[in-house]
């Protein structure tokens, strides 16, 4: 009998949704992440527009990232719950530059919590975006103890600072930034 080396391999299917306000740069975020690609010019997202990102994990396991951009005007629409069913996760993006987009993150986290649970019951993991971190305006400060403290609050995973404009490099586990 002739030794068989055939390696199986897993894959995953994951529904991520990145929801947040009309004009923080959802689109433009998926884009980057999923083609390297940056524009300043994308037209609003009507309804939902989807993205599939592949991911290597290991030699055995295939990840497919199913990325579900929802336009920023959605929120109150009949839609979402339609748009949110099976999702495992979340990114709410608000724009660093507008203070508006900050104040409806925690709309957006009630909405997507009233309306998708994990198979357990739980609420989906959240992480939330604070997007066009290149265009920041100098702030009074460190405004990190603050964010975490909103996250711990409101039930997200965490906060990270992001920019589609500016092309980050993953290093043993840390970021760092690359202009374009």
């Amino acid at each position: 009998m002739a030794n068989s080396t055939v390696t199986e391999c897993k894959e995953y299917l994951f529904k991520v949704l990145v929801i947040g306000e009309l004009g923080v740069g959802k689109t433009s975020l998926i884009k980057r992440y999923v083609h390297q690609l940056f524009s300043q010019h994308y037209r609003a997202t009507i309804g939902v527009d989807f993205a599939l990102k592949v991911i290597n994990w290991d030699s055995k396991t295939l990840v497919r990232l199913q990325l579900w951009d929802i336009a920023g005007q959605e929120r109150f629409g009949s839609m979402t719950r339609v748009y949110y069913r099976e999702a495992v996760g979340a990114f709410i993006v608000f724009d660093m530059t507008r203070g508006s987009t900050f104040e409806a993150v925690s709309k957006w986290k009630h909405d997507l919590d009233s309306k998708v649970k994990l198979p357990n019951g739980r609420p989906i993991p959240v992480v939330l975006l604070a997007n066009k971190c290149d265009q920041k305006k100098d702030s009074n400060g460190d405004n990190s103890s603050n964010m975490d403290q909103f996250c711990k609050e409101s039930g997200f995973l965490g906060w990270f600072e992001t920019s589609a404009k500016v092309k980050f490099q993953h290093h043993n586990g840390w970021k760092k930034n690359e202009s374009l």
